[in-house]
């Protein structure tokens, strides 16, 4: 069944997103906050920033004005950083956001308030349903159409089913999960494990280093994602380990480069501003510290990130130290 969908956010997984559903023959509007990159996006229907090499189809239209994307729409689908979606959410007159089915393709924790994207819509939003989507998932390879599997998760399993139907493709392949906290966690908290993956690289460790941060970080997520309520079977599947492999491995990955450019020698604020686009990563090590002291959850690497990223401890000591913990028992 056809659906209008109204896209907020036009970076790279905005775009990619946009150009899928209306291959799906959905009618779908894209959000941009930028009237020059509006007016481009329209008329030469590539995101030259963003995601170059991807054609824009001719049936997908564009607005900088939120409340005329908003009011006709069935569906929500956020695709601004996380940090953003509470302001983004204000910015829509009330009677445009009540009753829709909101889809969050963002991945973060709220610094400050420790918010899930669940709670901001809950708060932000009125008789919304919330899905999150959500899984191992590069924008470059999902707009050239390449093989993917994400999970959309949320309360509702009938909502799930109709989510899972609006995005499938024969490249898009979409699994249902009930489990909204855990897909969000595992999401937001892969990004912090990236970034270490990035710095391990860029102090030239090998194989065996990423190996062991992924699955000792793997371990963590499901700790802090079980304490606040998540299933730990989660964790293992798409938006779990499956994310995080991706954003571990991957060149593509913001985080992983943010990361590997600290590694290198580079300042936090000098390693953003090379990549050039959102690193969700690093707000979310604040938040998921915060949240681990807060639950009492035992982190050593979103630890050691967090003294890496707030105090500028040094990255090689901090592995070392990360290395030389007392001796334990390896417990999941």
């Amino acid at each position: 069944m056809k659906r209008k969908i109204t896209v907020l956010g036009g970076g790279s997984w905005g775009t990619a997103l946009a150009k899928l559903l209306s291959e799906n023959n959905h009618d779908v509007t894209l959000w941009v906050r930028d009237e020059e990159q509006c007016k481009i996006l329209r008329d030469e229907r590539v995101n030259k920033k963003y995601l170059p090499n991807v054609k824009i189809p001719e049936n997908i239209d564009f607005t900088t004005d939120i409340n005329q994307g908003a009011k006709d729409a069935e569906i929500l689908l956020i695709v601004v950083s996380t940090q953003a979606i509470r302001s983004v959410l204000k910015q829509i007159k009330d009677e445009y956001k009540n009753s829709k089915i909101i889809i969050n393709a963002s991945k973060g924790i709220e610094v400050g308030s420790l918010s899930l994207v669940s709670d901001i819509v809950r708060e932000e939003t009125n008789n919304c349903t919330f899905v999150v989507l959500s899984g191992p998932s590069h924008a470059e390879e999902v707009g050239l159409s390449m093989p993917t599997a994400i999970t959309v998760a949320c309360d509702n399993m009938d909502v799930a089913e109709e989510i899972q139907d609006i995005f499938m493709t024969p490249y898009f392949r979409v699994y249902t999960n009930d489990d909204v906290t855990g897909a969000e966690l595992g999401g937001a908290l892969k990004n912090i494990i990236a970034l270490g993956a990035g710095i391990s690289d860029g102090l030239g460790y090998g194989d065996n280093a990423k190996a062991a941060l992924i699955n000792r970080g793997i371990v963590e997520i499901a700790r802090l994602g079980v304490a606040m309520g998540a299933k730990v079977q989660t964790f293992y599947g798409l938006s779990g380990i499956g994310d995080l492999i991706v954003t571990c491995t991957s060149k593509l990955s913001r985080n992983w480069n943010a990361g590997y450019l600290i590694g290198q020698g580079l300042k936090k604020d000098e390693a953003i501003k090379k990549v050039g686009m959102v690193v969700e990563g690093i707000p979310t090590t604040y938040a998921a510290y915060e949240l681990s002291k807060k639950l009492n959850v035992e982190m050593p690497i979103v630890t050691a990130m967090y003294e890496v990223l707030e105090h500028g401890a040094d990255a090689k000591e901090t592995v070392n130290k990360l290395m030389l913990r007392d001796k334990k028992e390896e417990r999941i």
